[in-house]
C-alpha cells in the first residue's frame, strides 16, 4: 500500500464528506494518477471507484459508467468480489440516471446476491435503496415503498444513519407520488433533520426541496418556494446539477400554478439544458409536460400538444409508467373543446400501477 496514494485519497475524502465534490473529484483523481504510475492495484481501484462515484453525484454520467466499468476490471484482477458489487451497484445508479432503468435492476440484482453470499448488511441495505429508487423510476410504486422500508430496516439494524436518512427521503418521494402528501411531508421532514444533524448538504438539499414538493401539492406556494430556494442554494454550492434541475422545475411549476407564466418558461428552459447536458430522458419529459401545459395556458394548443405528444413517444419508449399517465391525461384534457372542465380524477392509468391521485381542473398540480 503506498502511504502517499492514501494520503490524498484521505484528503478527497474530506471534501467529499463535506459535499464539496469538485475540490474532492480533482484529488481523486490526483490520486488515481499516482496509483497507475507507481503500479499500485489496490490505491487504483479505490480511487478509481471515488472518482466513479463523484462524477455520478454531479451528473457526468457517461464517465461514471466508465471509471465503474474500469473498477469492474479491476476488482475481477483483484478477485475482489464486494467492491465489484459496489462498482455494479454505481454503474446500475449511472444507468437509471440516463433512463435505462432495466439495465439497473439487472446490476442491482447480481450485486444483492454477492453481498448476501457475504452476509454483508450494509451492502445488502444499500443495494435495496438503489433498486427501489429504480422501481420508483419504473413507476411501480407501492414495490418502491416497500423495498425502501426494507433498506431502512437493515440500515437501521447496523445503526447507518445516513442511510436510513436517504431511505426516508426516498420514502418521502415515492409517498408524494402516490398521492400520499402529508405521509410524504412527514418523511422528508424526518430526514431533513437527520441531515442537518450529520451534516449533509446535499441530503439536506434534496429534502428541502421534497418539503418544498410536499408544500406544493397541498397548495401553500409561499413555503414551498422558501423551501425550494435552500435547497438551489446548497445544490450551486456543491455543484450537483441533476437534483438541482429537478428542483428548478418544481419552481417552474409553482409559478405555472400561480400564473406566472413568462417565470415558468425561464425555469423550465434552465432545466431543460441541464437535462439534454445530463442526458436525462425523464427530466426532458417533466420539461415538456410543463412547457405543453404552459403552450395550453396561453392558448397555443398546437404547441400544447406536440410537446405532451413528445412526453408521451417519450415515456412510452423508456417505459416510465408514470410519465406515461401524466402524459395521457394532460392529453385528455388538453384536447377539450371548453377551457373550464374538470380534470378526471384518478383515472384507470394511475389505479394500474397503484397510486391515487386526484386532479381537478387544468394546469395540473403533476408530483
Amino acid at each position: 500500500m503506498d502511504n502517499k496514494i492514501y494520503e490524498i485519497i484521505e484528503e478527497a475524502e474530506s471534501y467529499r464528506q463535506k459535499s464539496k465534490y469538485r475540490e474532492a473529484l480533482g484529488l481523486f483523481k490526483r490520486a488515481r494518477a499516482l496509483a497507475q504510475k507507481r503500479k499500485d492495484p489496490g490505491g487504483l481501484l479505490d480511487a478509481t471507484m471515488a472518482v466513479a462515484d463523484v462524477c455520478r453525484i454531479m451528473g457526468d454520467f457517461d464517465s461514471s459508467v466508465e471509471f465503474y466499468t474500469e473498477a469492474l476490471e479491476i476488482c475481477e484482477g483483484l478477485c475482489n468480489d464486494l467492491t465489484a458489487a459496489d462498482a455494479m451497484v454505481g454503474l446500475g445508479l449511472s444507468f437509471r440516471a440516463v433512463g435505462m432503468w432495466q439495465k439497473a435492476v439487472k446490476l442491482i440484482t447480481r450485486a444483492r446476491k454477492i453481498y448476501l453470499g457475504a452476509d454483508d448488511k450494509k451492502g445488502m441495505a444499500f443495494a435495496l435503496w438503489a433498486e427501489a429508487g429504480s422501481l420508483r423510476v419504473a413507476g411501480k410504486i407501492p414495490a418502491a415503498i416497500e423495498t425502501f422500508k426494507e433498506s431502512r430496516r437493515v440500515f437501521a439494524s447496523v445503526k447507518f444513519e445516513s442511510g436510513v436518512a436517504y431511505c426516508l427521503a426516498g420514502l418521502g418521494g415515492t409517498h408524494r407520488i402516490a398521492g400520499k402528501i402529508s405521509e410524504s411531508l412527514k418523511f422528508y421532514e424526518q430526514a431533513n433533520e437527520m441531515f442537518r444533524s450529520l451534516k449533509d448538504s446535499f441530503g439536506t438539499a434534496y429534502t428541502h426541496c421534497g418539503i418544498g414538493n410536499a408544500n406544493r401539492m397541498m397548495g401553500d406556494f409561499g413555503k414551498a418556494l422558501s423551501h425550494f430556494k435552500k435547497a438551489t442554494r446548497l445544490y450551486e454550492e456543491i455543484g450537483d446539477i441533476v437534483s438541482y434541475s429537478y428542483t428548478l422545475w418544481s419552481l417552474a411549476s409553482v409559478h405555472k400554478m400561480k400564473g406566472d407564466l413568462t417565470l415558468a418558461e425561464e425555469f423550465i428552459g434552465t432545466a431543460r439544458r441541464n437535462f439534454k447536458k445530463t442526458k436525462d430522458p425523464r427530466g426532458i419529459i417533466y420539461c415538456d409536460l410543463s412547457d405543453g401545459e404552459v403552450a395550453w395556458m396561453q392558448g397555443d394548443d398546437r404547441r400544447a400538444e406536440k410537446l405532451i405528444r413528445s412526453a408521451l413517444s417519450n415515456a412510452e419508449r423508456h417505459k416510465f409508467k408514470l410519465e406515461e399517465c401524466h402524459a395521457r391525461l394532460l392529453l385528455l384534457n388538453s384536447a377539450k373543446p371548453f377551457r373550464k372542465g374538470a380534470a378526471a380524477n384518478n383515472p384507470p392509468c394511475y389505479r394500474k400501477i397503484g397510486i391515487e391521485l386526484q386532479f381537478e381542473t387544468m394546469p395540473l398540480n403533476i408530483p
